[in-house]
């Protein structure tokens, strides 16, 4: 870029000597200002991949150093650096960069004027051989990886407000502040507050409320809300996020997961349980690896099969697979030790301690784990099953037997067989191969391997997809097609009476390994060394492989050695309470993220968890019973300026609702709620047009019963058209794994709560409730709904504004006809539904 040297202008001299002046007051920054125009103009011909003419700008030692015709960058001497004069010219044979618009003048000034104030360049971003030498540092020296202490909390003046050990960490760091914590929050936005934060449902929402005010012991209340069955569904949103969960596939087709519910199901069983959360995590990744595996333990790897897995004829299953294992090595690091692993799938991480080696190690904990899906019954289902799936067997089999299918299928078989050894022979059976690859899981080792090896589901699963057609042979002789179809359509028929057993999607080790290795760059076709399993070196060892690697890499996550895991979930949980983590990058614990606002506090949470037995809900109860969480969320205006995030906890924090938790909290009040636990997913009513979105245009059979008031977490999640509500109010997409969602404020929110079908569905309930219950007085009457909505009394002025707006509803359906007291309250419903305090968490 910059081997020809020319001298600039006077004028631009005259120009450029202006900027030491002008940067005394301009700070430019390298991150925010420089490092972008680099990136986008120039990394191309001078970045990691190409350095024409010998210069390299990723970095700051290589930057100072030049390319063929020396330096380009003269710390604090604009008017000598070669790089100011280059973007500046107006030659174009001169002018860097070469091709595309030149800088702009904005860009250029600001190169200049970073230069002219020493061209700093912050450590993090100083090139290839500090990176090395910061991850070697990293390693010793970062907080997350140093082992997990218990630290004594520490002495205040104010022991008066302490309740428990995490109120001292966080009053010293307010005194240090010279700040005082909040004072408790009403009893009645304390109520609120704990029911929507641990069963994610307002007071009262199967019953007449308690009256506003909280039961006298605070704690019986707490214990209480732990023991509810709604706790694990609450407690599941977030962990569903991290396992990005979805009834679908994904990619264009996005084909249904009919089974998936299956181990969300499993979840909230295990949440309620209170599992203790290192079986919780071994299960997951390796759950069909443990001694003598249960069905429910089997079930409980549907976490690794949660990805999206393409579909399309046309893939690369070598790619395919690839990409799948490297999803889910980044999802397991993610949810369980905060890292971003993914940056050292092409290369070593540029800033924390994980080279692509190491990246490739734990790639190879994945590399044999194959899919399998399984009967896995619910109670009460296996009896029925056992009782009638020999007779049902029995009629398929003589369906078949009667139109001669087994015949025709071992014929079927034999020439799949021979196209997948034989490719290019018969290009329509190739094509046959190449669906039935794209279809199905491990397809290749259903067709090869002996029957006996086969399950009930796998010797199903191949009947069925052979009378879908037979193959292309088959298609040709009218008599053969015109028995497959019969069988199919009689078969089909007999299923309609079937009883069917759950089913569930898990993970089991390949019979035969295959060895794992490195991607060059990152690219399956470029495989180069073999790698053996492994853990980042940063990390506590892993012990000798005696054990399926799998499980041993469980067991690893999962022990008290490991100074993330632990770590990175009792964040999690203080985010979920708080709006905000200890360690505000609650997906990011390398040295690119927040460092945590109370170390000492997140250490003595993390012993406590360990010692808790791992225990969710003892963590839960630690936190909630703290006077700090207890803290009004009003905003302290002495603390604005020097803590804007609250990062010091002088106060609760003031949090909009989750998406599915606002859904859920106008069923609750309606009374439309339907309590159930766990189970299918549901299909609730949505805006016309947004199935039309998917590929197949028709997959939304939308419920008119009881579940169509099932909770939010049980909708029906389509990654290529997802419930529309649910996107509105920041869900997740599902597409990869995400630690922490977004908040943010938009007019479609406002119109989705006032026109969404749910919501007036909701409304009308609610006004039903009202004139089937108590004294008919407005006032008494608007008492009500708002202690059910708001679980408060209201204030007069709000009494009189909603009279007034009662009395121009009444009259405005007076004029239709009948029905106008009920449709003058549905209006009131509408709008306390759409109440910013209705879908916050105060």
């Amino acid at each position: 870029m910059l081997a020809v040297t020319r001298a600039p202008s006077v004028a631009f001299r005259l120009v450029i000597g202006l900027f030491p002046v002008l940067s005394a007051s301009a700070a430019v920054d390298y991150v925010r200002d420089i490092e972008p125009i680099l990136h986008q103009r120039c990394y191309l011909c001078h970045g990691a991949q190409q350095q024409m003419s010998g210069l390299r700008l990723d970095g700051r030692e290589t930057a100072l150093k030049g390319g063929a015709s020396g330096a380009v960058i003269v710390p604090g001497d604009p008017a000598a650096s070669k790089l100011v004069a280059r973007i500046n010219s107006s030659d174009d044979g001169f002018r860097m960069p070469p091709g595309g618009e030149p800088l702009s003048a904005a860009e250029a000034t600001l190169i200049s004027e970073w230069i002219a104030g020493g061209a700093v360049w912050p450590d993090s971003h100083s090139g290839p051989e500090a990176r090395a030498r910061q991850r070697e540092s990293a390693a010793e020296s970062h907080w997350a990886f140093q082992p997990v202490r218990r630290p004594d909390p520490p002495d205040v003046s104010a022991i008066g407000w302490i309740r428990n050990p995490i109120d001292s960490f966080v009053l010293a760091k307010l005194e240090a502040e010279g700040l005082a914590p909040s004072p408790e929050a009403a009893p009645e936005t304390l109520l609120r507050r704990i029911h929507l934060d641990l069963v994610g449902l307002p007071p009262g929402s199967f019953g007449e409320p308690s009256g506003g005010t909280p039961p006298p012991a605070y704690e019986e209340v707490v214990d209480a809300l732990l023991q509810a069955r709604h706790f694990g569904e609450r407690w599941a949103l977030p962990w569903l996020d991290l396992a990005r969960y979805a009834d679908s596939e994904g990619y264009e087709r996005d084909p249904l997961r009919p089974y998936a519910w299956r181990w969300r199901h499993w979840v909230i069983d295990a949440i309620n349980r209170d599992m203790p959360f290192d079986q919780f995590t071994i299960e997951q990744i390796a759950g069909d690896l443990l001694p003598q595996a249960t069905t429910e333990q089997r079930v409980a790897t549907g976490f690794l099969r949660n990805g999206i897995k393409n579909r399309e004829a046309g893939t690369k299953n070598a790619q395919k697979r690839f990409e799948e294992t490297v999803d889910r090595v980044n999802t397991v690091a993610n949810t369980w030790l905060g890292l971003t692993v993914g940056c050292a799938q092409c290369h070593d991480h540029k800033y924390d301690p994980v080279s692509q080696r190491e990246f490739y190690g734990m790639f190879a904990f994945f590399h044999n784990a194959v899919e399998r899906d399984v009967e896995a019954p619910l109670p009460g289902e296996l009896g029925p099953h056992l009782r009638t799936a020999p007779a049902y067997k029995r009629a398929v089999q003589e369906i078949r037997e009667r139109h001669g299918i087994p015949e025709l299928q071992a014929e079927w078989h034999e020439r799949m067989l021979s196209a997948m050894d034989y490719p290019g022979v018969r290009t329509d059976w190739d094509h046959s191969v190449t669906e039935w690859r794209a279809a199905n899981d491990r397809a290749d080792w259903m067709l090869r391997a002996p029957r006996e090896r086969l399950s009930e589901l796998e010797h199903e699963k191949v009947e069925a997809w052979f009378l879908r057609g037979g193959g292309p042979d088959f298609a040709k002789d009218e008599d053969a097609k015109g028995r497959i179809a019969q069988a199919r359509k009689e078969i089909a028929e007999l299923a309609k009476d079937r009883f069917q057993v759950s089913r569930a999607y898990t993970m089991v080790e390949r019979l035969e390994p295959l060895p794992a290795r490195l991607a060059l760059r990152g690219d399956y076709r470029a495989l180069g060394s073999k790698v053996s399993p492994g853990v980042p070196a940063v990390l506590p060892d892993l012990p000798a492989l005696t054990r399926p690697p799998r499980l041993l890499l469980a067991e690893w996550v999962a022990s008290e050695d490991n100074p993330l895991t632990a770590r990175v979930e009792v964040n999690r949980i203080w985010q979920e309470l708080f709006g905000r983590g200890l360690v505000e990058t609650s997906e990011n614990f390398g040295t690119q993220g927040e460092p945590p606002s109370h170390p000492e506090l997140l250490d003595w949470l993390a012993s406590e968890f360990v010692e808790s037995g791992w225990s969710r809900k003892a963590i839960v109860r630690m936190i909630v019973t703290s006077a700090t969480y207890r803290q009004a969320s009003d905003e302290r205006p002495e603390a604005r300026g020097r803590d804007p995030g609250n990062a010091w906890i002088a106060r609760q924090n003031r949090l909009r609702l989750p998406a599915e938790l606002i859904r859920d909290s106008a069923l609750a009040v309606s009374g439309l709620l339907n309590p159930a636990i766990g189970g299918k997913s549901v299909f609730p009513p949505q805006p016309g047009g947004i199935s039309e979105l998917s590929y197949s245009k028709k997959d939304w059979d939308e419920d008119t019963g009881p579940d169509r008031y099932r909770r939010g977490l049980c909708v029906f999640l389509r990654r290529t058209s997802p419930y529309p509500m649910l996107v509105n109010f920041d869900a997740p997409d599902t597409l990869t794994s995400v630690s922490r969602r977004e908040r943010s404020n938009t007019p479609l929110q406002a119109l989705n709560l006032l026109n969404d079908p749910v919501f007036l569905e909701a409304a009308d309930a609610l006004a039903y409730r009202l004139l089937q219950s108590g004294r008919p007085e407005f006032e008494a009457r608007f008492e009500r709904l708002t202690k059910w909505c708001l679980n408060r009394a209201p204030l007069a002025a709000e009494t009189i504004h909603a009279k007034r707006f009662h009395s121009a509803q009444l009259e405005r359906y007076e004029a239709r006809g009948a029905g106008a007291e009920r449709a003058a309250w549905r209006e009131l419903g509408r709008a306390m539904l759409g109440l910013d305090e209705f879908i916050t968490r105060e």
